[in-house]
């Protein structure tokens, strides 16, 4: 069903509460953007924005909340450090719909390492109700869900996703205009990154990135050496970013580590050298004593993390889905810069729905890491895209919101894999 123009999205006139908030005002809405009078409704434009009736559906008075777990195929084998290697990996879309048609999209991309898996993010919406879910009240939306209890930050992350995407949709505004960031085509430079894999392959897919400007690898292995090793033969002088993912268990192999890094030039940073669960007084040694910077990946989750993360890293990787939302990315974006953090956008493996949610927060970071939907061969959604590592929404289906949509000739909503 698609999109109805020009009927009106509610009486009279109201303010959208919750941009002020997420602007950082927490009471007053400062855009005249975001004041929306009857009529206003976007009359076209949302071609894709359909209502997905397969799977779980649950409609309660003027909203419809539906989700369908995608089982993404990764290109090539993926491995990383204190993890098993994986050629697939599970996501939860979440799509909203009021009684208008208007829709928004959302994705969880549960991550174990965090206790979280699909089913705990299907078993949180299914407790979620509709009915109390509302594109005019986003602020009133999410308190509604923290009345649930604990929930999986990924399931939070994917129903704000979709709040704001029909938010801005409604104002007729992509939502990096929305929130007043903007997005300069051509600017933000996102990294690509090499799995842990033989040096063969490792140089196959070396070569078969030859268009981005920067590559990331994985190390926090045995073999380590030789990937690095592998990645010089093909690309010598590109510019890396190296991700331990906690593979380093004490200060003094981390620092031999980056020592032996920054023999390379090339190299910028190094990412979580240490588990996460390393004391205090390990990691601020550690950042006094490294010749690279460090930045904190499964030490930077909430808000709270921060002031830790200040004494301990020289920069921080924000997740939307680690923080549980736009929102709070936004505000750890902030807020790290305050404590004088350098700021990392990263992802999960994700559709472009979940890339391109965290696109519209590039003019927020010094570094970007969005390639999770270049990682895989069966998105089912299109959005922002890369030209030579280069982010743009150029070619995105749509011209409000998020900006995604359903990928043509994809099938949506997915086969149910019970059938």
């Amino acid at each position: 069903m698609a999109v109805r123009g020009n009927e009106p999205y509610w009486r009279g006139q109201r303010c959208f509460r919750a941009a002020g908030r997420l602007a950082g005002n927490p009471s007053v809405c400062e855009s005249p953007l975001v004041y929306k009078k009857v009529g206003e409704r976007a009359a076209a434009g949302f071609p894709h924005s359909r209502v997905a009736f397969a799977g779980q559906v649950r409609s309660f008075g003027k909203v419809q909340l539906s989700w369908h777990r995608v089982n993404l195929e990764l290109t090539h084998r993926w491995a990383i450090a204190n993890a098993p290697a994986t050629r697939t990996q599970s996501v939860v879309i979440v799509q909203l719909r009021d009684e208008t048609g208007l829709v928004g999209w959302g994705e969880a991309a549960p991550s174990m390492r965090y206790g979280e898996t699909v089913s705990a993010v299907e078993e949180f919406l299914a407790r979620v109700e509709p009915a109390r879910l509302s594109f005019a009240d986003v602020e009133g939306s999410l308190q509604s869900l923290e009345q649930l209890g604990p929930a999986p930050a990924a399931a939070r992350c994917a129903l704000e996703m979709a709040l704001w995407d029909g938010v801005a949709r409604q104002a007729r505004q992509p939502l990096y205009d929305y929130l007043g960031l903007g997005f300069e085509e051509g600017r933000y430079v996102s990294s690509f990154t090499i799995g842990i894999d033989a040096p063969e392959v490792v140089r196959a897919k070396v070569q078969s990135a030859a268009g981005h400007p920067v590559l990331k690898i994985k190390m926090g292995v045995p073999q380590e050496a030789e990937v690095l090793r592998a990645v010089r033969e093909v690309a010598p002088r590109t510019p890396l970013r190296v991700d331990a993912n906690e593979g380093w268990p004490s200060k003094e192999e981390a620092l031999r580590k980056l020592e032996w890094l920054a023999e390379d030039r090339c190299i910028e940073f190094v990412e979580q050298p240490m588990p996460a669960e390393r004391p205090l007084a390990d990691w601020v040694w550690l950042k006094e004593r490294s010749p690279l910077p460090i930045l904190a990946d499964e030490s930077c989750r909430t808000e709270g993390d921060l002031t830790r993360c200040a004494e301990c890293f020289h920069g921080v990787n924000v997740k939307l889905v680690k923080a549980g939302g736009l929102a709070v990315a936004k505000r750890m974006l902030q807020k790290a810069r305050v404590w004088g953090l350098r700021t990392l956008l990263g992802c999960m493996v994700e559709t472009s729905v979940g890339i391109s949610a965290a696109a519209h927060l590039a003019g927020l970071c010094d570094f970007l890491d969005l390639d999770g939907n270049l990682l895989i061969r069966n998105d089912p959604f299109t959005g922002v895209t890369q030209e030579r590592g280069r982010l743009t929404f150029a070619r995105a289906p749509e011209p409000w919101g998020l900006r995604v949509a359903p990928r043509a000739g994809a099938a949506w909503p997915p086969p149910d894999p019970g059938r």
